[in-house]
């Protein structure tokens, strides 16, 4: 089972053995995030859509990042970036950002869901960064329900989370190597993960330790 979700935020011509290195690695992919501007930009951008038409070759799951903002985005704004990024690069599915994890803004999800669904989507990922109310569970294929460095990670107090058959992810960066983020991952009920090394305001842009060791 493929168990690595990458959301790597660099533009392929500054990175481009890095985006090489993700292309060789489908076979152990779960997906990979697209983000070219915070979101797909205002203009379709050549060398993202080179990538995603490379990613999609070899089987693997390109989903395009939009922020939610927590709900307080509106929600013809985040349909437009879905609409963008199914036009512009061909996406298989969503990957919502900042995604409020209590009922009070389910409505406004769920209304997502369905324009997500609508607009072509075949998987949806919902980033709370911690663990959601389960009723999001019915709602999307993927809950990230951590997001947050490998010295909470590690801390960490298992919470018992169920979400059905929708699947876990933990999302953890300033990881050193060797770090068994994989094995914690799989006793918390994660079966997708990513552990980065990078740090600060910008991790995603550094690859994970697993391809680094592949």
């Amino acid at each position: 089972m493929s168990t690595l979700l990458v959301p790597y935020y660099e533009h392929p011509s500054v990175r481009p053995a890095e985006w090489e290195v993700i292309v060789e690695a489908a076979p152990r992919l779960y997906g990979v995030v697209l983000n070219p501007a915070s979101g797909p930009g205002e203009r379709p951008d050549p060398a993202f859509a080179e990538i995603a038409e490379r990613l999609r070759a070899v089987d693997v799951r390109v989903l395009g990042y939009t922020d939610t903002d927590y709900g307080r985005r509106p929600r013809a704004e985040v349909v437009q970036d879905l609409a963008r990024y199914r036009d512009w690069y061909g996406t298989d599915g969503a990957f919502l950002d900042q995604v409020t994890s209590g009922l009070g803004d389910f409505g406004y999800y769920q209304r997502l869901a369905t324009s997500a669904w609508g607009a072509g989507c075949t998987t949806l990922a919902l980033n709370h960064g911690a663990p959601p109310h389960p009723t999001y569970a019915r709602l999307a294929d993927v809950l990230v329900t951590f997001e947050g460095t490998w010295d909470t990670y590690r801390s960490l107090r298992p919470t018992p989370f169920t979400a059905g058959r929708t699947r876990q992810c933990h999302l953890v960066h300033g990881v050193p190597p060797d770090a068994p983020v994989a094995d914690l991952a799989r006793t918390r009920g994660a079966t997708i993960h990513c552990a980065v090394p990078g740090e600060g305001a910008h991790p995603w842009g550094t690859l994970p330790h697993a391809l680094r060791a592949g």
